[in-house]
């Protein structure tokens, strides 16, 4: 059921990176996830379980954040450190999805590496910063900074979620905050102030691999428009959901199905 999921670190300049693996296919699949507010260790079977769609197909590998982060680190940094966890595990010519943050970096990696990106899916992220996210981040980083992660989540929870969602679980979420393994507030604090250092608008006429663009119009974090420019910018595929906010690759049963069909289409 699994698909054989599997956790390791890759050794990468400055660190060591967590890596999921698991599928029954030969080809690869990079998955980028987002800003996380809980640690990535431990959750292979989950994840297996979230891409199951693609385990039959591809070999999937879903990658962390590098354990050792420097201060002022951004995006473009972290696609560097993509770069080369996929080299050292020879991963070329991948087709790739990238979310929230890791959308930003999928952008980056597609730019700077392009013999690594065959196809590019890239969910309810942006290309530069607006006053959505800036508002957003800029108050997970002040809470952050008090120690206050708990409030971090709630406000993730009522930004991000659709509200039929948010009524639905929004008790539930002291439980979900005991029964994971949380970030530190530190190591928090380094990745939201990446999501400001994104700014690829200008570059996105680089990225020469097909591109699928997916969003959520009431997406409260990163706003439902980046995603559009993205796919204006580009003039490539591109479905943004009418009712959805952010947590729209989570709440949309067919966010990954949408995914797996682009990748599996011929080149037109």
């Amino acid at each position: 059921m699994f698909y054989h999921a599997k956790e390791y670190n890759v050794e990468v300049p400055g660190g060591n990176m967590l890596c999921i693996s698991f599928g029954n296919g030969k080809r690869p699949l990079v998955a980028i996830p987002g800003l996380r507010l809980s640690e990535m260790t431990g959750t292979a079977k989950v994840a297996a379980l979230y891409y199951k769609i693609f385990a039959q197909d591809y070999q999937v590998y879903l990658f962390d954040r590098k354990d050792q982060l420097l201060p002022g680190c951004t995006v473009a940094d972290f696609a560097e450190d993509i770069a080369a966890a996929m080299q050292k595990l020879s991963i070329r010519d991948a087709d790739v999805i990238g979310v929230s943050q890791g959308g930003m970096i999928a952008q980056e990696l597609a730019i700077s590496h392009p013999e690594l990106v065959r196809k590019l899916a890239l969910g309810v992220t942006l290309s530069r910063p607006n006053d959505t996210v800036s508002k957003a981040v800029s108050d997970w980083i002040r809470m952050a900074e008090q120690g206050d992660m708990e409030g971090v989540i709630r406000d993730y929870a009522e930004r991000a979620s659709s509200e039929k969602t948010l009524r639905r679980n929004k008790a539930f979420l002291p439980l979900a905050m005991k029964l994971q393994k949380m970030l530190t507030p530190e190591r928090f604090l380094l990745l939201a102030k990446a999501c400001l250092s994104c700014n690829t608008y200008d570059r996105l006429n680089q990225i020469k691999c097909p591109v699928l663009v997916l969003g959520g119009a009431k997406d409260k974090v990163v706003s439902g428009e980046a995603s559009a420019e993205i796919a204006e910018k580009l003039g490539c595929q591109c479905y943004i959901y009418p009712d959805q906010s952010h947590e729209a690759y989570n709440e949309a049963k067919d966010f990954n199905q949408r995914i797996y069909d682009f990748f599996s289409a011929d080149p037109t």
